[in-house]
Parts: structure tokens; sequence; C-alpha cells
């Protein structure tokens, strides 16, 4: 219960990769500010699990992407929860496509919800860290897509790099604070999301060829980020640590494996 005490806020947590922030932070102790966009069955089923867990929980509906609905769920949040001592910033918005025929009102949708409502939401809640004093943990939910560039994915390459270099410059101008920011970068992840892109039947015939044998799953993202917000991290600020399963190593073992193959050939 390293969290014990603890008021945390998590955007984008009725499924996917917020709700498994949004759970693990309330096993480890959080009460927690479960906020999607609407007030809808899934995130109600969040905050009941939550709830079970034996923490306070409170949903806060509201499109963070909005710099006046941000300011909306921010001060539901304080009303809830009487401050905030964590923020998991996970929005998102992905549409894939070719670069030549990307539609420009796409691009600028993607970065928008991928990029504008990090900045923001962090704004708006280390406004309230720096005024309450006693530091504070901000936790951005990035991807691998931040460091590699897939094809077919320009606007959410794009907007997660940015993100990274945002989460960067807050760490930096928020040191004098005592504010820990850090990035999270996931992997392949089972998610909603993914099986509406790729499709179940493709996502289960996948999951063995990865490096770790699997895809991750929320939880595994969710344990980084009550880690991160988590006094085991009081001295690691600026970072991103990568969730993966060695999703981004697949060329480096592919070579290992070429590598060994050659080798046992020459051995015969």
């Amino acid at each position: 219960m390293k969290l014990l005490g603890k008021k945390a806020l998590v955007t984008g947590a009725a499924r996917g990769i917020g709700r498994g922030c949004a759970l693990e932070l309330a096993r480890a102790g959080a009460d927690v500010a479960v906020n999607d966009r609407e007030h809808t069955a899934q995130a109600e089923a969040v905050v009941a699990e939550i709830h079970a867990l034996g923490r306070q929980a409170v949903l806060v509906e509201g499109d963070v992407f909005e710099r006046s609905s941000c300011e909306r769920v921010v001060s539901r949040a304080l009303e809830a929860l009487g401050r905030i001592d964590l923020l998991v910033s996970n929005p998102a918005f992905s549409r894939r496509g070719a670069f030549l025929d990307y539609d420009p009102q796409t691009f600028d949708n993607v970065l928008k919800g991928t990029l504008f409502g990090g900045f923001h939401m962090s704004q708006l809640v280390a406004r309230h860290m720096v005024e309450c004093g006693g530091g504070g943990k901000i936790v951005f939910i990035s991807s691998v897509h931040a460091r590699t560039a897939f094809a077919r994915s320009i606007a959410y390459n794009a907007g997660k790099a940015g993100l990274n270099h945002l989460a960067l410059t807050i760490a930096a101008e928020l040191l004098r604070h005592r504010i820990n920011v850090n990035i999270i970068e996931p992997g392949w992840i089972d998610t909603p999301g993914e099986h509406e892109t790729f499709g179940s039947d493709a996502i289960r015939q996948a999951a063995p060829t990865l490096p770790w044998g699997r895809l991750g799953t929320p939880e595994d993202i969710g344990k980084a980020a009550a880690f991160l917000c988590s006094d085991d991290a009081d001295y690691i600020t600026g970072a991103a640590l990568l969730v993966d399963g060695g999703f981004c190593l697949r060329a480096a073992t592919a070579a290992s494996a070429d590598e060994a193959a050659g080798q046992g050939g020459k051995g015969s």
C-alpha cells in the first residue's frame, strides 16, 4: 500500500491502459478520480471496482481534449478528493493511414488528442500541486511510437514524440517544486482499441510471435505507473520507462537468432 492516503486523477480511465492504471493505483492505496469523456457503464464499473478494493473513487466525466473541459475535470476531482497528489495523463486518439493520402483534419485531431490534452491536464494539475506545496507525481502515457517511425502512423508517431519532449520540458521546469514528471512507453498492449484496430484473430496470432510471447496488459502499465507514483521513485524524474516486453528489441533478437543459426550450421 505504498500510495495509501494519496489522491490520484487518471484520464481516459474507463478502459484499456487508463483503466489498468486507475485500478493499480487503487490497489497500491490511492483514492482515484476516474475520468472519461462521458458517463458510461464502463466508467461506472471502474469506480465500482475501486470501491471494492476499499478505496474512494469518483467519476469525473469530461473531454480532456478541450481546455474548458479539462478545467471542469480538475475542479470536480478536487471537489471530490480535496487535492490531487498524482496525475496519470492518458489521452490518446489514433487513426492510421498512408502519408500521401492522410487527411489533414484527421492529422490535426490526432495531434490534438495525443498531445494537447497532455499539456492542458498537466498544467492545471501542476499549478494545483505548486500552490499546495509538497511536490507531486505526473506520469504521461506515451508509446513506443515515440521512438519508432511505424508506417501508416504519421500523426500518432509525431504526437507521441512531441508528448515525450513536452514531458521532459515540464520535468525540467518543475524540478524546484519537487514534482516528479516521468513517461511510460507501452509496447503492444492488449486493449479494446487494439482489437478494434487489428481484429481479435490477428492479435491472437501475433501474440506468440512477440519477444515476450504475449501482448502486454493494462495491468503491466498500471504497475509501472504505481511505481513511478510511489516514494520508491523519488529520485526518478525526466525518465522514459519502456514497458514493452522487448518489443523494441525485435530486430536485435532476430539478428541474434540468425547468428546463432549460422554458428550452428558451421559447427555441424
